[in-house]
């Protein structure tokens, strides 16, 4: 195939190489990366009481918050909330900083967006079966 059968300009000539900065974009939509951040929530919170909701979470893209440097490709921010419900007597404080810190990772390596902001909202705590039996209470 010759350049001129391609349509790609006068013939005989090759297409001028665009810049990869200038060559498109990807768009990835706000539900994938929520989908994505409520299975990196299940992922960190180990299993969970038979009677919880599974995790799951809202997400808001935001186009990049400075201008990219000549060859750099801009980046989009995803800040989400992730809602989940643990079991008790549970350390919610480091449960919770798990979560965040294993969102950000795994969307910045599946999505690659930057993580400025995850908020772990605790809905609500099960009693574990096995807590209220060792304190003499009956299910």
């Amino acid at each position: 195939m010759t350049p001129a059968s391609e349509g790609t300009g006068a013939p005989g000539t090759r297409p001028s190489a665009v810049p990869p900065g200038e060559r498109g974009a990807t768009r990835i939509a706000d539900r994938v990366v929520a989908k994505i951040a409520a299975q990196a929530a299940r992922e960190a919170v180990g299993p969970l009481p038979p009677d919880a909701a599974r995790p799951h979470a809202n997400v808001v893209v935001r186009p990049h918050s400075r201008p990219p440097t000549s060859g750099e490709t801009p980046v989009d921010a995803a800040h989400i909330r992730v809602h989940l419900e643990l079991g008790y007597p549970t350390d919610i404080g480091p449960r919770c900083h798990a979560v965040r810190r294993h969102v950000v990772e795994r969307v910045g390596e599946l999505v690659g967006m930057e993580v400025p902001e995850v908020a772990v909202q605790v809905e609500r705590l099960h009693l574990t079966a096995d807590h209220g039996v060792a304190h003499g209470r009956t299910p």
